[in-house]
């Protein structure tokens, strides 16, 4: 009778949807099962996120018509000619954007954007560990898709106040914040430091999805007037966080779920005079001490968050410089002599976004299969300084040239802030000083990302401003400079895990005094 109850009072914990699956099925779900469950959930989660976050750059050409193309709108400006009955729209844009400061307009809206999102994301870390992640990521999405919606429900309301607009995509920059420590963190929960880097390496291509389907879905309601743009993606990402809300199991123990049993973890090292398990099984003594929530001063100090937050800031702030300007920049570049239409650069751009992809997924595998996290990343970045140099000096020469050394650019470039963004975050939220205690991926992915997050809000300010006083060239000076700063803010770890590869290489060499996790992460004390 005793069980009977307990097992009534474990099926009400778990989502709905799960407990419709099970009935379905007539018993409970594997952990594999469950696992699958999980990255299809956060994957669909994060994409909504992006394809939101992506409609405003498809939708500035058809605001500001005269707006720099800085972003994959460059495709649709053969749209902006669509008139509507009884709309203040026609090729001159929408009022405030269509004047002689629209593109300032605009600009302070992404940086609006940008800036709320960096800040926000602190606050949603600390307040994702202390609540149920699955609620809190699922309030995130819809609140995204209401202010989303709103920015475009302006439209048919016939709004030009721009503060109403900016408004607007602040809320949603709050709202967003919301997700990425909150995906993480479950995903972190469910898959242990052995695949952790290969796994989650191609589970961030949800970026380029999201990427790509909020591009597709904003042209293609732009023919229909604007604001659909922004309506259909916000509805898209309430309906998927409805979904999130019926399947998405915060961790194993919340749905009873057994742990396979190497994702207890083995015995790993840490730091340079420390030799304790990233993930420690707790005595019962130690349980009240796994619930309570990590304070935001605290997981500052968690060895090694510091200096990959910083590096992410400058591995983000040349990511993003490539998000931004890159279609622009290629547009205003002599191919073969010759400078490509708008259409042609926008298309050609996405070869960064692909080898972004790539760079995810190797960056992840490699760092399984050498146990390094820290010598991976900063290789990464390291390369990719030759890779800019010869981007901007040889890009011109032809199609091919150009298209090739900007899927290597981006591979470089991605490969080490996808990394960092995903398996080094869930590996420092479980570090083995929190003494096994769950309550801080999110409030640690929070605080890495949200400082990589302000890299992606200047990196951009910094290139319009360099680009239009001085030269290209000096933009990618700029980029190059950040790049060696990111590998040289990780020396100190990449030193700890070298020391402990030449340590394991000796078998004279006791495996206990190694000074990193073998599983992949060097933290410094």
């Amino acid at each position: 009778m005793g069980s009977l109850m307990q097992s009534e009072q474990e099926m009400e914990k778990k989502p709905v949807g799960i407990r419709f699956l099970e009935r379905i099925k007539g018993s409970k779900l594997s952990y594999n099962a469950y696992q699958a469950i999980v990255l299809i959930v956060t994957f669909l989660a994060y994409a909504s996120y992006h394809a939101a976050r992506k409609t405003t750059s498809i939708v500035k050409s058809a605001l500001d018509p005269q707006s720099p193309d800085t972003g994959l709108n460059s495709l649709l400006l053969r749209f902006t000619s669509y008139r509507s009955a009884g709309k203040e729209q026609d090729d001159g844009g929408w009022a405030p954007f269509n004047g002689p400061n629209g593109t300032v307009l605009l600009g302070e809206i992404d940086v609006a954007f940008l800036a709320v999102y960096a800040f926000g994301m602190y606050f949603a870390g600390h307040l994702g560990d202390r609540m149920n992640l699955r609620i809190f990521l699922t309030v995130g999405m819809i609140g995204t898709g209401l202010f989303t919606s709103l920015f475009g429900v302006g439209y048919w309301a016939n709004v030009h106040s721009f503060y109403y607009f900016l408004i607007m995509q602040m809320l949603a920059g709050l709202f967003q914040s919301s997700g990425w420590p909150s995906v993480v963190a479950v995903v972190g929960n469910w898959f242990n430091k052995k695949k952790r880097g290969l796994i989650m390496g191609i589970w961030n291509a949800h970026t380029s999805v999201g990427n790509i389907t909020g591009s597709l879905i904003a042209a293609a309601m732009l023919r229909y007037g604007w604001g659909w743009s922004f309506v259909v993606p916000g509805v898209v990402i309430v309906l998927v966080g409805l979904v999130n809300f019926a399947f998405l199991p915060v961790n194993p123990e919340t749905v009873g779920a057994e742990r396979d049993e190497d994702v207890v973890g083995s015995s790993e090292k840490i730091g340079d005079s420390v030799n304790v398990p990233l993930l420690l099984s707790s005595s019962d003594s130690e349980t009240d001490d796994k619930k309570r929530p990590v304070g935001f001063i605290e997981a500052w100090r968690i060895p090694g968050v510091a200096p990959f937050a910083l590096c992410l800031f400058f591995a983000k702030l040349v990511a993003y410089t490539f998000l931004y300007w890159l279609p622009f920049y290629v547009s205003h570049t002599a191919i073969e002599g010759e400078y490509l239409s708008d259409e042609t650069a926008g298309n050609l751009s996405t070869m960064f976004d692909v080898g972004g992809v790539v760079g995810g997924i190797m960056a992840g595998y490699i760092s399984d299969r050498i146990g390094a996290r820290a010598i991976t990343a900063a290789s990464f970045m390291y390369c990719s300084i030759p890779a800019l140099f010869f981007y901007r000096s040889y890009g011109h020469v032809s199609l091919l040239a150009n298209a090739s050394l900007m899927f290597l650019t981006g591979m470089l470039v991605n490969g080490p802030y996808a990394l960092i963004t995903t398996a080094v975050s869930a590996d420092l939220g479980t570090h083995s000083s929190l003494k096994g205690n769950s309550r801080a991926l999110a409030t640690v992915t929070a605080i890495i990302d949200g400082t990589g997050s302000v890299g992606a809000a200047v990196g951009p300010l910094l290139t319009g401003y360099i680009s239009s006083r001085s030269s290209w060239t000096a933009v990618f000076t700029m980029l190059m400079g950040a790049a060696f700063v990111a590998g040289l803010l990780l020396t100190r770890l990449v030193m700890a895990e070298v020391a402990t590869k030449i340590a394991e290489s000796r078998p004279s060499e006791s495996v206990c005094r190694s000074p990193v996790d073998h599983q992949g992460l060097v933290l410094e004390v």
